[in-house]
């Protein structure tokens, strides 16, 4: 029976992923969180993955469920980006400070490969994102959302998730550049849609729109059900448009974000907690613990000069131009202490799944072959790992 058979390796590859994913978190306890769990996950997939111990193996479902999970990731990073503080002034400097990042990650990218301009590419936008969805856990176990200096860190890591998905989609995509754009632009119109339509419709029925909510607690959870109809939906989009699914998950959350914080500021924290939830006890751990499968160890140390020469490039164009904008000139985001700069720095340079992202086109488009994208992918991981870790020292000494 090879149905059978198939079932029995999808649900073993997936066994050894969720018991990774339940033993990261008492690990990142035992390392009082100096480690984080993500980096607990990466770590652990390595171990399973095929590359060392071959438990587990990336199958048809345990792919798809990977892209589920990164999926969930990235509406709760768009659930999180407060959209007014991206159009403020604050914001604004964020924006032109991503693209100072950018415009540098390009000209270091063409030193570095003889002006291959492809690969060039590649390494800026790899190099000048920022893992919003794996600061947050971090932020938020430190208490320091609310702070001047998270609240830079989520303007920043906004624009460094969402800057680099456009160029991603922009020059890396299967089309002309012009015609991404248009894409983009008719996506733009689609997600808006796919969000907005619903959500009048419901306003313009009072009682449908009372009976929606007064459900949302109920075995029948119609709000997170649409929440996730709505991710599925503009993932769905941005795969038949040949565009990173990323781009889809994180405009779900930033509109939903949008629609709840206009109508229902208390319940779309109440939805954001849901989706918190179900993305990370089951499927964004997937996602992490298969990108560490998908990292040949043996190969990465034997490239360790270019492992060491990106995780350079990413505290430079991103993390040291972040500093240096704040540090001398004024990007109204209320920070004033050369620790919290620093700090701010270190964060808006930990990058980990764009990261993924990037290197995921950049291989399967031959720009760049398996072992290079490994060894970017360990470099985000390193920047997750050290990064936060250097802040946390840094903030600590200051309080």
């Amino acid at each position: 029976m090879p149905d059978h058979h198939l079932l029995i390796d999808n649900l073993t590859s997936v066994w050894w992923i969720v018991l990774m994913a339940a033993l990261a978190p008492i690990f990142a306890l035992i390392s009082r969180k100096y480690v984080p769990d993500v980096v607990w996950l990466l770590a652990f997939g390595v171990i399973i993955g095929p590359n060392m111990l071959g438990l587990a193996e990336q199958t048809e479902a345990v792919a798809f469920l990977r892209e589920l999970g990164m999926g969930f990731l990235f509406l709760l990073a768009g659930f999180e980006v407060s959209t007014s503080d991206m159009r403020a002034r604050q914001g604004k400097h964020a924006a032109l400070t991503w693209i100072i990042c950018a415009v540098l990650g390009v000209g270091a990218g063409l030193l570095l490969t003889d002006f291959d301009i492809r690969v060039a590419i590649v390494l800026a936008i790899a190099s000048t994102s920022t893992a919003l969805g794996t600061l947050l856990p971090i932020l938020k176990d430190s208490g320091g959302m609310d702070t001047p200096l998270g609240r830079a860190a989520m303007t920043h890591g906004a624009y460094g998730e969402l800057l680099p998905i456009v160029a991603m989609s922009l020059l890396l995509s299967a089309f002309a550049p012009w015609q991404a754009s248009l894409v983009l632009i008719f996506f733009a119109m689609i997600a808006v849609f796919v969000v907005g339509i619903p959500i009048r419709f419901i306003r313009k029925v009072p009682l449908l729109g009372k009976a929606v909510v007064s459900a949302s607690n109920t075995t029948m959870q119609t709000t997170l059900r649409m929440t996730v109809f709505a991710l599925v939906t503009l993932m769905l989009v941005t795969a038949i448009f040949e565009l990173d699914i990323a781009l889809g998950a994180f405009s779900a959350g930033l509109l939903l974000n949008v629609v709840f914080q206009t109508f229902d500021p208390e319940h779309g924290e109440e939805i954001a907690h849901k989706v918190e939830i179900v993305g990370f006890s089951f499927l964004i751990p997937i996602f992490f613990v298969t990108s560490g499968m998908a990292i040949n160890l043996g190969q990465v140390l034997g490239e360790w000069q270019l492992l060491l020469g990106f995780v350079a490039l990413i505290a430079i164009v991103r993390g040291l131009v972040v500093f240096l904008r704040e540090r001398w000139s004024n990007t109204y985001s209320g920070i004033e202490s050369s620790r919290e700069q620093i700090a701010l720095g270190l964060y808006s340079a930990t990058g980990l799944p764009i990261i993924v992202a990037v290197t995921q086109v950049a291989a399967s488009s031959e720009i760049i072959d398996q072992v290079t994208a490994a060894t970017m992918v360990t470099g985000g991981a390193v920047t997750v790992l050290i990064f936060p870790l250097i802040a946390k020292l840094i903030l600590t000494k200051s309080s």
